[in-house]
C-alpha cells in the first residue's frame, strides 16, 4: 500500500530536485563564495554567526542558509514572515532548546521574508539570538536598513546576494536540461530568451524551463526554438519582459508621455506597465522622479500628489490603491514643467566638483564663542529680517572672489513665473544697491 501511494506522489518541482546539496554547486554570488571571500570564509571558519541574506528573489538566500545548517550540523528550522507570528517563533524556540538538551546541537532559524515581521516580531526571537540558543539568519528582497529594526541588525552581519548574470543563467540551464523526462534540447535563441525572461532570478528560470517542457511536450517536439518558447510563454509574461527592452522602453514611453503632456498617453503606458506585471510601487518612484526632474517648482504640489500615491498604494495594495497612481500620472502630466530646478542642481553638482574648496566668508560665519567673534566671525552680517521687505540688498552669499553662477534659471511656466518676476526684482535691488557703494 505505501509503494501505491509512493507512486502517486506528485514529482518535486524542477526548482527543488536542483537545489545544491555542497557549497560548490552553488551557482552564483562568486562575491560572496569565491576563495577569501566572506561567506566562504565564514562556511570554513567552523563559527556559526547570524546573518541576513539580501537580494533580489531567486538568487539562492534558501539555499545558504540550509548549507550553512549542513556545515555546522545544527539543526534547521524554516518560517516564513508571511504566514508565521509570534505562536510560530515560540515553537521555534521550544524545539531549539529541546535539540540542545537532548543532542546537544545547535539551531540555525531561517525566517524567509524578514522584512515582513514588525517590530515585535523580530524582538520576539532576539533574546534568544543574544544567549546564543538561536543563529539567525534572515531572507529579505528589501533593504534591512530600513525593514529590519537596529537591535537585531547590529547582532547580524549583512551580505548583498546579487542576480545570476547571463553566463551564470546558462550554466543553470545547461545543468537542467538532462533532468527533464524525456530529454529536450534549446537552440540558441531560445536559451537566450528564456534567460532574458527570467531576468536575473534562477528559480524563475527553472520553473520557465518546466513550462517551456510542458508546451513542448504537448506538440510533441523535443527541439525548442525561440517560437516555441514565445508561444509557451507569452501567456504568463503579457508582452512585459522584466529587465529587458520592452520593460526598459515602457518606462521611457511613460517618462516621455508625462513630460509631453499627453495625459492619455501616460495613463495608457502605466497601465500597460502595471498589466504587465511591474511592480505598482516602482511605477510610483518613477512618478516621484518625474515630479521633481520635469515639473519641479512650475507646480511643487506634483511631488506630494506622487509621493502621496505612493503612500496610498503601500496602505491599500492593488487594485485600489491603482487609482492613486493613476490620478497622480494624469495630474502630471497636464501639470506646467519646468526642469529648471533639475538642471540648476546638476549645474551646482558640476560646479562644486570641478571647483577648488572655498572658505565660508567671514561675515557668514557663526560665532557662538568670545574667540570667534575677536576673529570677526559674524562680523557685518546683515539680518535680512531688519532690512526693507527683508532683503538685504546687495549683500554676498558666495565665498569671496567667486561671482554669482547663476545656477537656477526658472522657466516662464507656472509658479516659477511668478518666482522668475521675484529674482528679477531683487537682482535689480541688488544692483540699485552696489551703484550706491
Amino acid at each position: 500500500m505505501s509503494d501505491l501511494f509512493n507512486k502517486n506522489e506528485p514529482a518535486a518541482p524542477l526548482a527543488e530536485r536542483l537545489r545544491p546539496k555542497a557549497l560548490a554547486e552553488v551557482v552564483g554570488q562568486s562575491h560572496l563564495l569565491g576563495a577569501g571571500k566572506p561567506l566562504r570564509l565564514a562556511f570554513e571558519s567552523g563559527k556559526q554567526h547570524s546573518m541576513i541574506l539580501w537580494g533580489p528573489p531567486g538568487v539562492g538566500k534558501t539555499t545558504l542558509a540550509r548549507l550553512m545548517a549542513q556545515a555546522f550540523n545544527a539543526e534547521f528550522i524554516a518560517i516564513s514572515a508571511v504566514l508565521s507570528g509570534v505562536k510560530d517563533i515560540r515553537e521555534a524556540v521550544q524545539r531549539a532548546e529541546v535539540t540542545l538538551q537532548q543532542n546537544g546541537r545547535h539551531t540555525i532559524l531561517f525566517v524567509d521574508e524578514v522584512h515582513r515581521f514588525n517590530k515585535a516580531q523580530q524582538d520576539a526571537f532576539l533574546p534568544y539570538v543574544e544567549q546564543g540558543l538561536l543563529t539567525f539568519i534572515g531572507a529579505t528582497t528589501e533593504n534591512p536598513s530600513f525593514e529590519v529594526n537596529g537591535a537585531l541588525l547590529s547582532r547580524a552581519s549583512v551580505y548583498v546576494l546579487q542576480p545570476l548574470s547571463d553566463v551564470e543563467m546558462n550554466l543553470l540551464l545547461q545543468r537542467a536540461l538532462p533532468h527533464l523526462t524525456p530529454a529536450l534540447t534549446m537552440d540558441g535563441a531560445a536559451r537566450n530568451l528564456v534567460i532574458g525572461y527570467a531576468d536575473g532570478d534562477g528559480r524563475r528560470l527553472l520553473n520557465l524551463v518546466e513550462q517551456v517542457h510542458t508546451a513542448a511536450g504537448a506538440n510533441g517536439n523535443k527541439q525548442v526554438d525561440e517560437a516555441l518558447v514565445r508561444d509557451a510563454l507569452t501567456q504568463s509574461l503579457k508582452r512585459f519582459d522584466k529587465g529587458g527592452d520592452q520593460f526598459y522602453d515602457q518606462i521611457s514611453a511613460l517618462h516621455k508621455s508625462v513630460r509631453g503632456s499627453s495625459p492619455d498617453a501616460a495613463l495608457y503606458w502605466m497601465c500597460r506597465m502595471l498589466d504587465g506585471g511591474a511592480d505598482p510601487l516602482y511605477v510610483g518612484r518613477r512618478l516621484i522622479r518625474m515630479a521633481t526632474e520635469d515639473i519641479g517648482l512650475a507646480d511643487p504640489r506634483a511631488l506630494r500628489i506622487a509621493l502621496d500615491a505612493c503612500e496610498t498604494y503601500e496602505r491599500l495594495g492593488s487594485p485600489e490603491g491603482d487609482l492613486a497612481l493613476a490620478e497622480a500620472t494624469l495630474y502630471l502630466a497636464v501639470a506646467p514643467k519646468s526642469n529648471a530646478a533639475y538642471n540648476a542642481y546638476n549645474a551646482a553638482r558640476s560646479l562644486i566638483r570641478d571647483d577648488k574648496s572655498r572658505p565660508v566668508p567671514a561675515h557668514l560665519r557663526n560665532a557662538p564663542t568670545r574667540l570667534m567673534k575677536q576673529l570677526g566671525h559674524g562680523q557685518d552680517y546683515r539680518y535680512a529680517h531688519d532690512e526693507p521687505d527683508a532683503y538685504a540688498a546687495g549683500e554676498n552669499y558666495f565665498p569671496d572672489g567667486m561671482q554669482s553662477p547663476n545656477l537656477y534659471q526658472p522657466k516662464e511656466r507656472g509658479l516659477e513665473g511668478k518666482i522668475r518676476a521675484r529674482l528679477a526684482e531683487l537682482r535689480e535691488l541688488d544692483t540699485q544697491a552696489r551703484r550706491k557703494k
